[in-house]
């Protein structure tokens, strides 16, 4: 397997998206810390906070469908070339924001900028075998995955600091610049002609009505598999509090150590930062572990990561804070590669995009009625109280997958994904 280097050094094609990933998500994170700071400063509510975050979640949801079938259907670099232009035009309008008592136009702006989001990530996704040959692929894909993950930590802590002595409109003006980067690198990628564009077929009734008999299709084969389920149930306990934390970063940077926009950067780059040290802990763990170490271990990061997460929430001490709530998140990364590590072994290819997509459902479901719930206490609870709870109700993850797994209902399905050398062990960004 080549390096990361060599990669980029011979693969201009990579390279160029590579160099437009990193830019563009620093960029993103610029503007999440500006506009949670903006909205907390405007309203000093929790529930504005998650006014925010279900504007961003919801768009992104609904845009998921359509976006996949645009991508087998269109040009899918032009298609990213327009997400990228409709964020920029999007984060410039985040100026006009600036100075506003009202909040309705951060909302609009926020659906807006993620509602064109999962055109662009999906269109990377789509196109890395298109520009990787098979040799680069396991490296092109684990060093996507892990970039998305160090931006968070960068893209934070810059962001916080720049808020900070600049101003929102420069984080604005950033976030704008970087969709624009972005969209310049892909406008570079060469491929042969025609190579970004699946052929089109024409529609019949048959094509329209076929998919959703597909997809209960792939909910029996999940439910068929127990292991497979209660992994997909794991992302739903670790949403159940990890929706709250979306939340929660902002009020204890802001409200509970008064630390401004700098603060809410400095949590979100801890978290980052335990993320990115946990997935590497992970790829070189996951290589010794047996499956029913494996099993255990899952069970272990989810008491690390509750417990870690309730004493983040109590600590006086913002230093310590920020330890905690690393660590909580390095607990998380490890369960996320292992499980995600698990699923390739063992999701069939035909089912595997099907099982994948109906855990970020749920997934990104559960973690919209946690937002909505810490939103809710926001407006009667202390930040700390609802840090504690959030904690406590992740943490009883690992006794729902450690109950099963001493009854034995986690036995290992066979091995009919990809072969367990070959495995690329990376995590969900969204953690």
């Amino acid at each position: 397997m080549i390096g990361l280097v060599e990669l980029l050094r011979r693969n201009p094609n990579y390279r160029y998206t590579w160099m437009g990933q990193v830019v563009s998500e620093v960029g993103d994170h610029f503007n999440n810390i500006a506009v949670f700071a903006l909205v907390l400063q405007g309203t000093g509510s929790g529930m504005a906070v998650t006014g925010v975050m279900l504007a961003r979640a919801i768009p992104a949801i609904a845009a998921g469908p359509l976006a996949g079938v645009l991508l087998d259907h269109v040009d899918r670099r032009r298609i990213m070339i327009v997400s990228d232009l409709v964020r920029a035009a999007a984060a410039l309008g985040f100026i006009a924001c600036v100075g506003r008592t009202d909040v309705w136009l951060l909302y609009l702006l926020s659906a807006i900028l993620m509602l064109a989001s999962p055109f662009f990530t999906s269109g990377r996704a789509s196109i890395l075998p298109t520009i990787a040959s098979k040799q680069e692929l396991h490296t092109a894909n684990s060093v996507t995955q892990a970039t998305q993950w160090a931006t968070v930590a960068i893209g934070s802590f810059l962001g916080g600091a720049a808020v900070t002595q600049f101003g929102f409109k420069t984080a604005f003006v950033f976030n704008a610049l970087s969709f624009l980067f972005s969209a310049i690198c892909i406008s570079r990628l060469k491929a042969v002609r025609g190579a970004f564009k699946v052929l089109r077929q024409d529609l019949s009734e048959d094509r329209v009505v076929r998919p959703w008999k597909e997809y209960i299709e792939g909910l029996r084969y999940l439910k068929s598999r127990p292991l497979l389920l209660a992994i997909a149930l794991v992302g739903v306990g670790w949403a159940s509090g990890g929706g709250a934390a979306q939340i929660l970063f902002s009020l204890f940077g802001e409200m509970v150590f008064h630390r401004g926009p700098a603060g809410i950067g400095e949590i979100w780059g801890c978290a980052g930062l335990g993320l990115v040290v946990g997935a590497v802990f992970a790829h070189h763990l996951g290589k010794r572990l047996s499956f029913s170490g494996y099993k255990r271990t899952v069970s272990i990061c989810y008491v690390i990561h509750g417990g870690a997460y309730v004493l983040f929430s109590l600590s006086s001490s913002y230093a310590v804070a920020l330890l905690f709530i690393a660590l909580s998140r390095a607990a998380v990364a490890v369960s996320s590669v292992l499980n995600f590590s698990q699923m390739l072994r063992h999701v069939a290819d035909e089912y595997r995009g099907r099982v994948f997509s109906t855990q970020e459902t749920l997934v990104w479901s559960t973690m919209m009625l946690s937002m909505m719930g810490a939103g809710i206490a926001s407006q009667s609870y202390s930040p700390r109280v609802i840090g504690v709870a959030a904690g406590v109700v992740s943490s009883l993850t690992a006794i729902a997958w450690g109950w099963a797994n001493w009854r034995g209902l986690l036995p290992e399905p066979p091995l009919v994904g990809a072969d367990p050398e070959e495995v690329e062990v990376h995590g969900d960004p969204t953690v």
